[in-house]
Order: C-alpha cells, then structure tokens, then sequence
C-alpha cells in the first residue's frame, strides 16, 4: 500500500537502511534581481514569512522578486521624470547652476523612493 505522501507523486530514496522522503524545490530560471527586488525579499522574510516560504517552496520567488523590481523601477523612473518636469528641472538649469540641480533632483529622487517603498516593495 502506498503512502499518501507516495500517492501525491513523492519519492523516497534510501540511506543507511531507511527511506528518507526526497524533499527538493522545484527548478526555478535564475533572473537577476536589483535593489528593489533585494528590499522585497528582506521585507518578506522579515514580515510576510508565509508569503515567503510559499513562492520559495511553489519554486515562484525568483520568478515574483525579478517582477516586483521591474515594476519598482519603472514607477521610480516614471515618478522622478514626472517630478522633474512639473518641478522645472532642466538641463538648463543644470548648466546655469549645477548645485540647485543637484540638491533639487536628489530630493526628487528621495521622495520616489519612498513612494516605491509604499507602494509596492513594502506592501
């Protein structure tokens, strides 16, 4: 008679005279993730370890954490160049004076970043 585990296509492999399930993760593409999706990882690991141990085990995580960073870039680049328009910031003014340009686009960049962080990485 099989065992459910054996039933539910599991296998066991033999190791010293005893049958030991052979548990592995699923094969999973390796996709490179950036600093977004880095952030995510530690938040879920830290937070929502369910979620986590749910995409590691279903062999989705890398897959998941390489999407939530595409998404987090392009809100970021999308949120910094819609700042910078409605703000006036220009190559001119980079031109006319470089350390206002600086100052103001840093701060820019701070603000999308925290809405990021908001809104997708720690949500």
């Amino acid at each position: 008679m099989k065992s459910i585990f054996e039933q539910l296509g599991g296998i066991y492999q033999e190791e010293n005279g005893y049958l030991i399930p052979d548990l592995r993760l699923p094969d999973e593409e390796e996709k490179p993730i950036g600093i977004w999706g880095q952030r995510h990882l530690d938040y879920l690991k830290q937070y929502r370890r369910v979620t986590y141990t749910n995409f590691l085990t279903s062999g989705r995580l890398n897959a998941y954490l390489a999407d939530i960073d595409r998404q987090a870039q392009e809100c970021s680049h999308r949120l910094i160049e819609g700042m910078k328009q409605e703000q006036g910031i220009t190559e001119q003014l980079k031109e006319e004076n470089t350390l206002e340009w600086t100052g103001r686009l840093n701060n820019i960049r701070a603000c999308a970043r925290e809405i990021v962080n908001e809104e997708i990485i720690f949500a």
